[in-house]
C-alpha cells in the first residue's frame, strides 16, 4: 500500500475536512489565518493554511507575551478606597468614582499580550490546475493534511505537533507519478503578518532577526522584545526554529528580494531555503519564549544566538532520533509514540447523535451551509462533527496552561483582548468539559496556571481589601501575571469577587471525578512561590520539608492544592464579611460603625460586589452590594472546603469546619422578584436590569449545583432565565452568552434550551471552516475565539449527563429531536466513568454502563426520561422516590462494571 492510499484510508476515519482552502497574503493579510486548520500539544503548535502551492504555517507557542511598557503593580491608593466604595454603595451613590493618585477615573495598565511565533511559507515551484482538492483535520493523531492533484501527480502533505518530543513535523512526498518536491522555504516579515502595526505601536519597538545556517539545515526566526525598563522581560524575547531534512535531491541557502521592515535588523534580511528535486522533505519545527536575549542594544551586532542553538539541538536529536540504519528519517516512526499519547485522550470519549452513514464523505462547509438553511433545528452531524473537534481542540489546548481566549492559537499580533485570560466567563466555559471529558492532560496545565497566578491572587486581596491569606482572582490574567491593573467604575475588576471560588471548582471537580492524584511540579507553577501558597496547610512547611517536597516531584491534590488554596478562598469569604454592614430580622440593609458580631436572625451583606457586567435599572454603577453571583460562589466556595476538611481529616479539622460552617450560616439569602424569579441582587433597594447577557445571578445553576435538589431555587433561576430572554433584545452577539445559557439551560434540565443556545452562533457566522469558532455570532469584534467551541462540548456532555457527589442523572436535558444516540466514557464527579450511555426515544429506553474508580462507591441513579422500571445487570432494582423524583440506589464494588436500563 503506498503513502498516498494508506492516508486515504486513515484521513477520515476520526476527523473533518473542506475542500475549499483560504490563501493568506504575503502582504496585508487580515482574518485569512482563522480559516486554518490546528495542531498542537499544549505547549507548541502551529495553524496551516493548506495552501496547495503556497501553504503557510503559523507557528504557536502558549507561553508567549509580548510586553507592555506599563507598570505591573497594582496603585496602592486601591487599598484605601475600600471604606469610601462601602460607604457610597450603602448610601445608594452611583456617582462616587473609582480615581487613581492622579486623579483620573479609569485605571489600565494592560497586561501583555498573546502573539504567534514565526510564519513559515512553502512556495511550491512545480505548479499546474490543481483538482480533487482536500484538506482535513485527524482528531485521533493530531494530524492536519492536505491532499490535491494537478497535471503532476497527486500530492499529499502533512503535519502534527509531538506530545512525544515537542515539535511540529510535516512530511511532503514526491507526487504519485514521481514527481520530485522543489519548493522555497522562507519566512515572513513581522511587519506582513497580520495586525502588526495596528493597535499598540508597541509592536514596531521589537527587533528580529531571519536566520539560515550556512549548511541551509535550518531556517529559524530570532527576536528580541522592546527593552522597557518596568517589564520583567526588558531582556526577553523568543525564538523559533524549522529544520529541514530532505531525502534525495539537494537544499541551498538563497537570498530573496530585500524587505523594508524596520524591525528585522539582520544584516541579510531575507535568507531562505530552496529545495530542488526532492523525494520526500521533513519539516521539524519548534519554539520557546527566551528570558535571556542580552541587552536590546545589542541584539543587531551579535552573530549567534543561543537560543538558536538550543532549539536546533531539540529538533536535531529529533532528526536523529527517527532515522534508520541507512540514516532515512521515518515520518511514521515519530507519529507513533505521538499518537498513543495523545488518542489515549482523544478516544476516552466518543459521541453519536446520529445514524447518516454518509456523513463522513460530507465536507465542513457543506454541513455548515445545511445549518444555515434551517436556523431552527439543530444538525446532528454538524453539530457531533463540532463536538469533535472541540475536543480534540481541547487536547491540543492541554497540559502546559488553561486555553487562552484564542485556545493556543493566533496568526495576529494585537489579537482581540489581547488573546488573555479572561476568568469571569471565558476561562470557566472553556474548561467546563474538561473533567467530564475524561481529559487527564487539560486538568494539570489548569492548575498549572492557577497555581502560577496564585501569588498575584493573594497580592490582590491584600491590596483591594487588606486580606491575609486570602485569593482574590483577577478578571483577567495574561498567563505571568494575574493582579488588579485594569478598573473603573464600569468595570471595577477590583471588586469582582467570586473568581477563587469558581476558578478552583474545575480543580474540585476533578478531585471529585478522579479522586486524590499526584500532580507532577512544572516549573511554570512558579516553583518559588509555592511555599507560600501551603503556609496554610498545617501550620506551613519547614525550609527542609518545602525542599523534600520539590525533590518528589510532585504535589499531592488534596493536601498541597485544594486544601491550602480552599482555605484561602475561604480567608477571603470570612473576611468580607463585616458586621458593620447587615441585613436586620425584617431584611432591611443597615450599617452600625464599630459593631463586631451579629445578632440572632440578621446576615451579612456582601460589600462591595460586581456582578459582570450589569447594574441595576436607576442605579448607574455596576458597584453594588450582594450580587447573587458572590452569594451563591461564597456558599459553593465553603461547601467545598468543608468537603475537602472532611475527606483529608487533618488534624483540627473539626475546628475549621465549625469555623465555615458559622461563616455560611450568615452569608445573605437569595431574593426573589415580584414574579418569584431569582434576583441579580440580593437587595430590595435595586430595581432588577434584564436587558443584559450575562447570566452571573444563575451561578446557583451553573457551575453550582443548588438548583438540582431545590426545586424551588430551579424555578426561580427558570423565571430568571426567562425574564433575560425576554428583555435582552440587542445584546446576543457574543458567543460566550449563548455558551453560558446552554451551560445552565442544561443544568435547569432544560433539553430545547439547550439546543436553543447551541443554534444562532451555528447558524450564523460563528464557525469558520475549519470548525474553530469567533467571538460572535456576526463576528463582529474580529475576534478568534475558543469559548464557543469548548462550551459546546460542556453543554452537551451537561445535557447527557448530570453529576454530583453521590449522585448521577443521565440524559437530564435531552433535546426532543436528539432521537437515538450514545456517548462513551463520561467521567461522574463521583468517581465513576459512564463507560456507555445510549438511548432511544422511539424505544422509549435508556441504556447506562457504569464503572467505579474505586472498590466501593454508592450512587443515587436516576434518568431525565420518563420511566417505570430500572433492570440492574438482569435484576429489577427497588424505585426509591425523594424530592428530586424517582431513582434507585446502586452500591458498586470492586471496580465491577454494572448495566442499568431504564424503561
Amino acid at each position: 500500500m503506498t503513502t498516498i492510499e494508506s492516508e486515504q484510508q486513515r484521513m477520515f476515519h476520526k476527523g473533518n475536512f473542506s475542500r475549499t482552502y483560504t490563501d493568506i497574503p504575503a502582504a496585508n493579510p487580515g482574518n485569512e489565518w482563522r480559516d486554518g486548520m490546528v495542531s498542537g500539544n499544549g505547549e507548541n503548535g502551529y495553524i496551516t493554511s493548506g495552501s496547495p502551492y503556497r501553504d503557510c504555517f503559523i507557528f504557536q507557542n502558549m507561553w508567549f507575551n509580548f510586553p507592555s511598557a506599563e507598570p505591573r503593580d497594582i496603585p496602592e491608593e486601591l487599598t484605601g478606597q475600600l471604606e469610601e466604595a462601602r460607604h457610597h454603595v450603602y448610601q445608594l451613590n452611583d456617582q462616587w468614582k473609582i480615581k487613581d493618585a492622579n486623579g483620573n477615573t479609569r485605571v489600565r495598565t494592560f497586561y501583555y499580550s498573546f502573539h504567534p511565533g514565526h510564519q513559515l511559507r512553502l512556495e511550491v515551484m512545480k505548479r499546474g490546475n490543481v483538482s480533487a482538492y482536500e484538506r482535513w483535520t485527524n482528531h485521533e493523531t493530531a494530524e492536519t493534511g492536505v491532499r490535491y492533484t494537478d497535471e503532476h501527480g497527486q500530492w499529499l502533505r502533512t503535519s502534527f505537533t509531538s506530545r512525544e518530543d515537542n515539535v511540529s513535523i510535516t512530511r511532503l512526498t514526491q507526487s504519485s507519478k514521481g514527481s520530485k518536491i522543489n519548493l522555497i522555504l522562507s519566512i515572513e516579515d513581522i511587519a506582513n503578518m497580520a495586525r502588526a502595526y495596528n493597535g499598540h505601536s508597541e509592536v514596531k519597538a521589537l527587533q528580529y532577526k531571519k536566520i539560515v545556517d550556512e549548511n541551509a539545515q535550518y531556517i529559524a526566526q530570532a527576536a528580541h522584545y522592546p527593552s522597557y525598563p518596568l517589564s520583567e522581560w526588558k531582556n526577553g524575547g523568543y525564538a523559533g526554529l524549522t529544520q529541514i531534512v530532505i531525502a534525495g535531491g539537494t537544499k541551498n541557502r538563497i537570498m530573496l528580494e530585500e524587505t523594508d521592515d524596520p524591525m528585522n535588523v539582520g544584516v541579510e534580511q531575507n535568507p531562505a531555503i530552496q529545495v530542488i528535486d526532492a523525494d520526500a522533505v521533513y519539516l521539524i519545527t519548534t519554539s520557546r519564549r527566551v528570558d535571556d536575549m542580552g541587552k536590546l542594544e545589542a541584539f543587531a551586532g551579535l552573530a549567534r544566538y543561543g537560543a538558536i542553538e538550543e532549539l536546533f539541538a531539540i529538533t536535531n536529536a529529533v532528526s536523529e532520533k527517527y532515522r534508520d540504519g541507512n540514516g532515512i528519517f521515518h515520518y511514521e516512526a515519530a507519529l507513533a509514540p505521538h499518537v498513543a499519547k495523545h488518542a489515549a485522550e482523544y478516544n476516552a470519549v466518543s459521541l453519536k447523535l446520529h445514524d447518516e452513514a454518509d456523513c463522513c464523505t460530507t465536507d465542513n462547509g457543506s454541513l455548515l451551509q445545511a445549518q444555515k438553511a434551517d436556523p431552527v433545528k439543530l444538525d446532528l452531524a454538524l453539530l457531533e462533527r463540532i463536538y469533535n473537534q472541540g475536543r480534540y481542540a481541547m487536547i491540543c489546548c492541554g497540559g502546559s496552561s488553561a486555553p487562552r481566549l484564542y485556545g493556543m492559537w493566533t496568526g495576529e499580533w494585537n489579537p482581540g483582548w489581547r488573546g488573555i485570560y479572561t476568568l469571569d466567563a471565558n476561562v470557566n466555559l472553556q474548561v467546563s468539559a474538561m473533567n467530564t471529558g475524561h481529559l487527564t492532560q487539560m486538568p494539570l496545565g489548569y492548575i498549572t496556571f492557577f497555581l502560577r497566578n496564585a501569588p498575584d491572587f493573594e497580592y490582590n486581596a491584600r491590596m483591594a481589601y487588606g486580606m491575609h491569606d486570602a485569593l482574590q482572582v483577577s478578571v483577567n490574567s495574561d498567563g505571568d501575571r494575574g493582579m488588579h491593573v485594569e478598573y473603573d467604575n464600569d468595570y471595577p475588576f477590583e471588586y469582582w469577587n467570586a473568581g477563587a471560588s469558581w476558578c478552583l471548582l474545575p480543580i474540585y471537580e476533578y478531585w471529585q471525578c478522579y479522586g486524590n492524584q499526584q500532580i507532577p511540579i512544572q516549573e511554570k507553577m512558579r516553583i518559588q512561590s509555592l511555599q507560600s501558597i501551603l503556609s496554610v496547610r498545617d501550620g506551613g512547611l519547614t525550609d527542609k520539608e518545602f525542599a523534600d517536597l520539590l525533590n518528589s516531584g510532585y504535589l499531592d491534590l488534596e493536601r498541597d492544592i485544594l486544601l491550602p488554596l480552599l482555605t484561602k478562598q475561604a480567608n477571603f469569604w470570612e473576611q468580607i464579611c463585616t458586621p458593620e454592614y447587615f441585613t436586620d430580622i425584617n431584611g432591611r440593609a443597615c450599617y452600625q460603625k464599630g459593631k463586631t458580631s451579629l445578632m440572632a436572625g440578621e446576615k451579612y451583606i456582601i460589600i462591595p460586589t460586581y456582578s459582570p457586567e450589569n447594574h441595576p435599572i436607576g442605579y448607574n454603577s455596576t458597584i453594588t452590594a450582594n450580587a447573587t453571583m458572590d452569594i451563591s460562589a461564597a456558599r459553593d466556595g465553603l461547601h467545598m472546603i468543608i468537603a475537602v476538611e472532611r475527606a483529608v481529616k487533618r488534624e483540627g479539622y473539626q475546628a475549621a469546619v465549625t469555623r465555615w460552617e458559622k461563616v455560611l450560616e450568615l452569608l445573605p439569602e437569595y431574593r426573589y422578584d415580584a414574579d418569584g424569579a431569582l434576583r441579580e441582587w440580593a437587595m430590595s433597594e435595586y430595581t432588577e436590569n434584564n436587558d443584559h447577557r450575562h447570566l452571573s445571578h444563575l451561578y446557583p445553576a451553573w457551575p453550582a449545583y443548588e438548583t438540582q435538589n431545590n426545586l424551588d431555587l430551579a424555578q426561580a433561576a427558570s423565571l430568571a432565565l426567562a425574564n433575560r430572554n425576554k428583555y435582552n433584545t440587542n445584546d446576543a452577539t457574543a458567543g460566550h452568552g449563548w455558551m453560558h445559557k446552554a451551560l445552565v439551560t442544561a443544568r435547569l434540565k432544560d433539553g430545547e434550551g439547550v439546543a436553543a443556545s447551541l443554534l444562532p452562533m451555528m447558524t450564523n457566522e460563528g464557525y469558520y471552516e475549519s470548525l474553530m469558532s469567533d467571538h460572535d455570532t456576526n463576528r463582529r469584534c474580529h475576534t478568534y475565539c475558543t469559548d464557543t467551541l469548548f462550551g459546546t462540548v460542556g453543554a452537551v456532555n451537561e445535557a447527557l449527563l448530570f453529576s454530583n457527589t453521590g449522585e448521577i442523572e443521565v440524559l437530564p436535558a435531552l433535546p426532543s429531536d436528539w432521537l437515538i444516540g450514545s456517548i462513551q466514557g463520561l467521567m461522574a464527579r463521583t468517581r465513576i466513568e459512564v463507560k456507555q450511555l445510549s438511548w432511544s426515544l422511539a424505544e422509549g429506553t435508556v441504556t447506562v454502563t457504569l464503572q467505579s474508580l474505586e472498590n466501593y462507591n454508592e450512587v443515587r441513579l436516576k434518568s431525565g426520561l420518563p420511566w417505570n422500571q430500572a433492570v440492574v445487570n438482569g435484576v429489577a432494582a427497588e424505585v426509591k422516590s425523594g424530592a428530586e423524583g424517582a431513582y434507585i440506589h446502586l452500591m458498586l464494588h470492586d471496580k465491577r462494571e454494572v448495566t442499568v436500563v431504564f424503561s
